[in-house]
């Protein structure tokens, strides 16, 4: 944070493209395209807590998991607040529920990967660096952190999934996740053009919520039975 310039929010990007009013809600669509996270959470959630439905072997896999789609579920109420009146006050509970999520999936990502006892050690630390990368940019206003907790994860993760032995018969999965993330930072970043490409039909941000909600979607198909449960692999 010292040798590199803030990275600060600029009022003109909470001016997205796509700023219709539908129904009486301002900014409809990316309001709405939120509502997918509550339902991919929810059922993530509710999976979790079913026993050993997803054939966990460790009870930091189910915390990891538990938590993971606890935070994306909570990030459609905090995006879909945000989107109702973009500003700065409102746009950390877009950012903390998914820095939860984000972190969350490291630490699942690491009992998989690496070692089922570090994995669950790391996860409070994560949750605690999560809160402060959110904290750090509201009292410093720079997202240089928050920023960081996006980036080494997606790349990190696909890395790690090409280069290490699968734990899972499914394991691939996580390739389709990063996919669809990368998809939605591509979005984001077009939020303009796709809205003229699509002759004003949906805009990027719309886009990139819809595609980060086929994140989750994805690692639950990987962590689906049979596929888990029965055709395990050894590391």
């Amino acid at each position: 944070m010292l040798l590199t310039p803030a990275i600060t929010k600029n009022q003109s990007q909470h001016a997205f493209a796509d700023q219709r009013n539908f129904l009486g809600f301002p900014n409809t669509l990316n309001v709405f395209s939120t509502f997918p996270y509550l339902v991919i959470g929810c059922i993530g959630t509710v999976l979790c807590a079913q026993g050993n439905y997803f054939g966990f072997s460790s009870q930091g896999e189910v915390w990891g998991w538990t938590w993971f789609f606890v935070g994306i579920t909570a990030s459609a109420f905090g995006s879909a607040y945000y989107h109702l009146r973009p500003s700065d006050s409102r746009f950390v509970w877009d950012c903390l529920p998914m820095a939860y999520a984000f972190a969350s999936i490291v630490a699942v990502f690491v009992v998989e990967k690496r070692d089922e006892l570090k994995g669950p050690k790391s996860f409070v630390p994560l949750l605690l660096a999560a809160s402060a990368t959110a904290t750090y940019w509201w009292f410093a206003d720079d997202m240089q952190l928050f920023a960081l907790l996006q980036f080494i994860p997606s790349v990190a993760i696909p890395a790690m999934t090409v280069a290490l032995p699968p734990k899972y018969t499914q394991s691939w999965y996580w390739m389709w996740a990063a996919g669809m993330y990368l998809l939605a930072k591509l979005a984001e970043a077009f939020d303009s053009r796709v809205y003229h490409w699509t002759r004003f039909l949906v805009s990027g941000h719309t886009v990139k919520h819809l595609s980060t909600a086929m994140v989750p979607v994805f690692l639950m198909i990987m962590l689906a039975p049979p596929n888990v449960k029965i055709e395990r692999l050894t590391v």
